[in-house]
């Protein structure tokens, strides 16, 4: 009888056709971060920052997009002031609201 409960209890045990695919996708699975909110003093300091950059000026930047933190450096060929963007080497279009940290870097 004991037998039979557990032969019975195998047939609903998970079925893993892909061995490892599991353990795979895991690995891709993308961790979002949630946006902090800057201090008034960092906000300060960042327009502070941002008022020394111009076109053609050799930056890096941290900034928040796609729920993730991310960096850049590059050339600054566009400042919008209209649209709030700033774009980075003719390809990255970054809002300025999304930027968390800014530096200028003299090359």
């Amino acid at each position: 009888m004991v037998v039979n409960k557990i032969l019975r209890a195998k047939q609903f045990l998970p079925f893993d056709a892909l061995k490892g695919l599991q353990e795979e996708l895991r690995k891709k699975e993308i961790e979002y971060e949630e946006k902090k909110y800057l201090s008034e003093e960092t906000l300060t300091e960042l327009n502070d920052s941002f008022n020394q950059i111009e076109k053609g000026s050799y930056v890096k930047i941290k900034y928040y997009k796609n729920k993730k933190y991310k960096e850049i450096k590059g050339t600054v060929t566009d400042i919008n002031y209209i649209k709030k963007k700033i774009q980075i080497n003719k390809s990255e279009n970054i809002n300025i609201a999304d930027i968390t940290n800014i530096n200028r870097i003299d090359l």
